[in-house]
């Protein structure tokens, strides 16, 4: 700020996942390598604060297995953006999500890009440049957007991390985990054929999974903070996690109604969606949901939003809960991801 320097942010969500990490260092790395006399830094920012990064375990073991060391990342309480925007100095480029959390709504105007891989929520008007594709992995679209610019950018390390990336958004090219689309397929070839040196596909899905779901060691508080998605009103806040297991072994962790007390208190959540997921050996999903609140009006509100939502149907099953602030669903359609049901819960909002 003081030397005038006009920055370009690159940054993913605020769950910063495996996929949000890469995309914004993959496209951070493209731009300052092709942008012709750029008057602006390029720096990707991982949207945490840095003390969260060892619970992304995923995206950690990815990348000391590429040899890009954790020192030379910067998170997000390691810069002023705010302070940049006001000096009139910084650019952003969204990638992984197009509609910043509404603590961040004042760097809306610094938006010039946005790359995202879910439906629309708004529009952006020009000058912002907006890809938005429902493809499997936001990586898919980073990927292609390198391929389509001058040949010898992408370099092995970088074609890595986006492979791994894509294999694990997509479930190993799974069709019935219901998220790959023709393009990360057609991604995740065009790099194999680049670098044909790339280790197997299931080598590098199966050690990415093993360490995205390995939760050993965490507290109650960790796992529910390891892939979080936040929603508001005016009038409550709402919390979602992702859970990397089974619903039945979580509810019995001890001392789990004090831990989902004190984790949204101390955040100001009025409730708090856990969604579970596990694999069975054909990559097939199981998912399931648990919804507390102490609030009875506010849990009602959400089951019920989760029941009767037919865009799409979950076609929920309730579970026997050890608690009556918790219920529990088993969840029928297991290809309705995270990024399904943040929509049904933002309308019931």
């Amino acid at each position: 700020i003081q030397q005038h320097q006009e920055i370009h942010v690159v940054m993913g969500n605020e769950a910063c996942d495996l996929d949000s990490t890469v995309s914004a260092l993959a496209l951070a790395y493209f731009l300052a390598q092709t942008t012709p006399a750029p008057k602006a830094a390029f720096v990707p920012v991982l949207n945490i604060p840095r003390a969260d990064f060892a619970l992304r375990t995923e995206t950690t073991f990815l990348l000391r297995d590429r040899g890009i060391p954790a020192a030379s990342l910067i998170f997000r309480d390691e810069i002023d953006l705010g302070g940049l925007h006001h000096a009139g100095l910084l650019s952003l480029t969204l990638v992984d999500h197009h509609v910043l959390p509404g603590a961040d709504a004042a760097l809306e105007e610094a938006v010039v890009e946005v790359l995202d891989h879910r439906p629309l929520e708004r529009d952006r008007g020009p000058p912002c440049q907006v890809t938005v594709e429902l493809v499997g992995s936001c990586a898919t679209l980073v990927t292609e957007r390198i391929l389509q610019g001058p040949p010898g950018v992408l370099d092995r390390t970088t074609a890595a991390l986006l492979h791994g990336t894509i294999l694990l958004d997509c479930i190993n090219l799974s069709p019935a985990a219901g998220k790959v689309t023709p393009r990360d397929v057609a991604c995740v070839s065009l790099l194999e054929e680049r670098f044909p040196e790339l280790p197997a596909r299931d080598t590098v899905f199966g050690a990415l999974q093993a360490a995205k779901f390995d939760v050993t060691g965490l507290t109650t508080e960790q796992m529910l903070r390891k892939d979080l998605k936040v929603l508001s009103n005016d009038k409550v806040v709402v919390g979602i996690s992702g859970v990397f297991e089974d619903l039945e072994t979580f509810l019995l962790r001890p001392g789990l109604l004090q831990d989902l007390e004190a984790f949204c208190q101390s955040r100001g959540y009025a409730g708090l969606v856990a969604m579970t997921v596990s694999f069975n050996e054909r990559h097939e999903p199981t998912r399931k949901l648990a919804v507390y609140s102490p609030q009875e009006p506010l849990r009602s509100t959400l089951c019920r939003a989760l029941e009767e939502a037919t865009t799409p149907s979950l076609l929920l099953q309730l579970l026997p809960s050890p608690w009556p602030c918790v219920a529990a669903y088993a969840q029928g359609n297991a290809v309705a991801a995270r990024k399904k049901v943040l929509p049904i819960l933002r309308a019931a909002l």
